[in-house]
């Protein structure tokens, strides 16, 4: 059973197809921890030109997967940040690395840890593997800003 399924995934992230890249989320540890899942298909819409000889995903959207997953553990954290009108932005990365390729038929698992918040400003360390191998790593910033405004 899932700790958050799409719809709940849905209620608190503002994208939509082609670019929402977070299925379900797995497990949760309130200002600490998240694992979410992305399933990746051959049906995937980069997958045309990204490469037709040999599908691979990428490495941006990875990152973006993972910023989004920052984005679920700070919302679902804080509540009182979540409205019809605010969104966490990513903005910043750094130590961001791909180890091997993400393609057609994997799982994607996004393990989100945050490690610091000051100031309006989450840092958290992301880890994204398939099938128990890291594919990449990344340490990503998000803020809750008001985009009504």
């Amino acid at each position: 059973m899932s700790v958050m399924d799409i719809n709940r995934v849905m209620r608190l992230l503002p994208h939509r197809y082609p670019f929402l890249l977070i299925d379900r989320v797995t497990e949760f540890e309130k200002d600490k921890r998240l694992v979410a899942l992305k399933n990746v298909t051959i049906n995937e819409h980069f997958f045309t030109g990204h490469f037709p000889i040999r599908p691979v995903m990428p490495g941006v959207l990875i990152v973006e997967a993972m910023a989004q997953a920052t984005g679920l553990l700070a919302m679902e954290s804080d509540p009182s940040t979540v409205s019809e009108t605010s969104v966490y932005l990513f903005v910043g990365i750094d130590k961001a690395r791909f180890k091997r390729p993400v393609e057609p038929g994997d799982q994607l698992e996004i393990e989100v840890i945050q490690q610091n918040f000051k100031r309006g400003i989450g840092v958290f360390a992301c880890t994204a593997r398939v099938d128990g191998r890291v594919v990449s790593t990344a340490e990503i910033m998000c803020t809750a800003r008001d985009i009504a405004a």
